[in-house]
């Protein structure tokens, strides 16, 4: 979306103006419907004055294109500041990520910095990796930059930075080298460097023709992703698997703009949605089709990424892997499919500031063809919304056919349905066939341990197999470590045990950063993955009381965002607060105690709730 346009001439004028500050937020509130602060405006309208003194140059001609705030279509990025025209021969573009920034700091990580904001400081992507990352989305999603041979080059400028051993350090070649940065001495270069690629302005209209292209992946694209699969066990798929995928792919295939649909593919855990998802988004792409994996959580996003890219520095890679909420301002239609696992925790609007009309609305509004994976059972939110119901309801008010599909197979928990079975039936969410856990029966490795420093020493020695083993727990402690590093978050003085929470260090990679083995994950950075090995701390919100499972709300943590506003609710509507209460509890540790495909072993705190468990176990010794 472009949201300003115009000749460098005009461009000037509008500095002259002293006023382009409020010319940006008009355009931006009337194309785009945002409002920008005026503190961001200010900082905006001193770097724009900055580079309207690097343009004056009789040899950058009047007539080249002038863009700024372009927003990239189906993302949430915006692009500072843009140059059109040619060298003669050649169509250009110039990408400018512009910053305000006086100082920063090395990290550890790919592309990140460490800067200070006005809450402190904070780890945000490098200015080069930034810039070259716009590009990269363009060049491989824009058929107009691909078929019409626009040349894009990144840069960026940091027009208050005085230069360090920090910001141009050897940590970030990669970048560098793809998108230069131009720090406070750097003026003259910056020219120059514009210059090079702007000698003629732009007649073409080139950016209007970049955002009016079609959305689609490049050749280059795909082809990357050919062996991205092939060959690796955890995305081979079998049985209702495969006769899944196959019918959700030609569905996806002759889906238009006068021929949308709709498909809803319900299973429980570990009958392989994920994989199915994954399998659907490479090939999809590889046919030329515009595809995405959406997800409301980042943890599974985060990790299939990974999976796929590997070493790979592939950022419009990232771009297939986006939140439920990116499409708000989406153009119907714009996307060919889109493929939403974990549908069960979509949210009606996004964010904290409640953005958007409707999640599933707005999915079904975008795509030709919306596939959705889900298992309402794994409903662990107070604001999780996905539902069947609901999806056929929209689909049906907005003219999309309905199709449905069945996972039953259970391939998780090494093929046991028993054991997935018998988990519901203990925590009293249905009845089942299954009562009692036969470790004969289900060859699943299942145990109650005595005390938590004998599940963490469990859980390292399992862990050195594969790096698949992990340690999870409900949500009933502070994450103090937050904000003091030294702190920890999960204490049994008496068992000389204590964890930290993960949620900072390693958010979505949680569950296969070699790194996390040492920290606790919860909810929120295991649902939708899996592991060999899991272990499960049970807190206080669920117990056992003569034999009836019970949830205890108090007993979680008041950071904990899941049952949020609960209290009130209990005043106002206390019969659907209960059951909500009991529904997301259950279905937590439900979901937590599901993530192992080999083994699960579980430390209760309250000590009725373990003698429970141990008595629903059969051939097999109490740990």
């Amino acid at each position: 979306m472009i949201v300003y346009s115009r000749t460098k001439e005009d461009f000037s004028n509008d500095i002259l103006t002293n006023d382009i500050d409020h010319i940006i937020s008009q355009h931006l509130l009337e194309k785009a419907g945002l409002r920008v602060a005026q503190a961001e405006l200010n900082a905006f309208k001193h770097s724009l004055g900055y580079m309207e003194r690097v343009m004056s140059d009789r040899d950058i001609p009047d007539d080249c294109g002038i863009s700024i705030e372009y927003h990239i279509p189906q993302t949430s990025k915006r692009i500072d500041f843009i140059i059109s025209g040619t060298d003669g021969a050649q169509e250009n573009v110039i990408i400018v990520e512009l910053k305000g920034w006086k100082s920063a700091s090395l990290t550890q990580k790919d592309g990140l910095v460490v800067t200070q904001y006005k809450k402190g400081l904070a780890e945000t992507s490098h200015p080069a990796y930034q810039a070259w990352s716009y590009a990269a989305l363009l060049q491989a999603f824009n058929a107009t930059v691909h078929e019409e041979n626009i040349q894009l080059h990144p840069c960026a400028y940091l027009h208050n930075y005085v230069p360090d051993d920090v910001i141009a350090n050897p940590f970030y070649d990669y970048y560098l080298k793809k998108a230069p940065i131009f720090l406070k001495p750097d003026a003259l270069q910056l020219r120059a460097f514009i210059k090079q690629f702007i000698k003629q302005g732009d007649k073409a209209n080139i950016l209007y023709r970049i955002d009016h292209g079609k959305i689609r992946p490049t050749k280059t694209l795909a082809d990357s992703l050919k062996s991205m699969i092939q060959g690796n066990k955890e995305f081979l798929m079998i049985d209702d698997q495969k006769v899944v995928y196959e019918n959700a792919k030609n569905l996806a295939l002759h889906s238009h703009e006068q021929n949308k649909n709709v498909l809803i593919v319900e299973g429980g855990p570990g009958t392989g949605k994920s994989v199915i998802a994954v399998n659907l988004l490479i090939n999809l792409i590889r046919s030329g089709k515009m595809a995405q994996y959406v997800t409301k959580t980042s943890a599974p996003r985060d990790v299939y990424f990974d999976k796929l890219s590997g070493e790979r520095k592939k950022v419009e890679l990232r771009s297939l892997f986006v939140g439920s909420g990116s499409y708000i301002h989406a153009l119907p239609n714009s996307i060919s499919t889109l493929i939403v696992d974990e549908a069960h925790r979509l949210t009606k609007q996004t964010g904290p500031y409640r953005n958007g009309e409707d999640q599933i609305k707005e999915i079904l509004r975008t795509a030709c063809c919306s596939i959705f994976f889900i298992d309402e059972n794994q409903r662990v939110h107070i604001d999780d919304y996905g539902d069947i119901a609901r999806i056929e309801q929209f689909a049906g008010e907005m003219g999309i056919k309905v199709h449905k599909l069945q996972l039953e197979s259970q391939f998780r928990c090494n093929g046991s349905d028993g054991y997935l079975a018998w988990v519901d039936h203990v925590l009293q969410i249905r009845d089942t066939a299954n009562p009692v856990f036969s470790a004969a029966d289900f060859e699943f490795d299942f145990r109650v341990m005595d005390n938590p420093k004998a599940l963490q020493e469990l859980i390292y020695e399992k862990n050195k197999e594969a790096n698949k083993a992990r340690l999870v727990a409900g949500y009933c402690w502070d994450w103090d470590s937050k904000n003091n590093k030294s702190a920890y978050d999960i204490e049994f003085p008496e068992y000389d045990f204590r964890m930290r929470w993960n949620l900072k260090d390693y958010g979505g990679r949680f569950i296969i950063d070699p790194g996390s083995v040492t920290e606790v994950g919860c909810i929120h950075t295991a649902q939708g993955l899996e592991v060999d090995y899991i272990g499960v701390i049970v807190g206080d919100d669920l117990i056992v009381r003569n034999g009836e499972v019970l949830v205890d709300p108090k007993q979680r943590s008041s950071m904990d965002k899941s049952i949020h506003g609960w209290k009130k609710m209990m005043k106002e509507r206390p019969e659907h607060a209960k059951s909500l209460l009991r529904a997301i509890i259950k279905n937590t540790y439900r979901t937590l105690l599901t993530r192992g495909m080999k083994g699960c072993y579980v430390y209760f705190t309250d000590e009725e709730t373990a003698a429970y468990f141990r008595e629903q176990i059969i051939g097999q010794e109490l740990r």
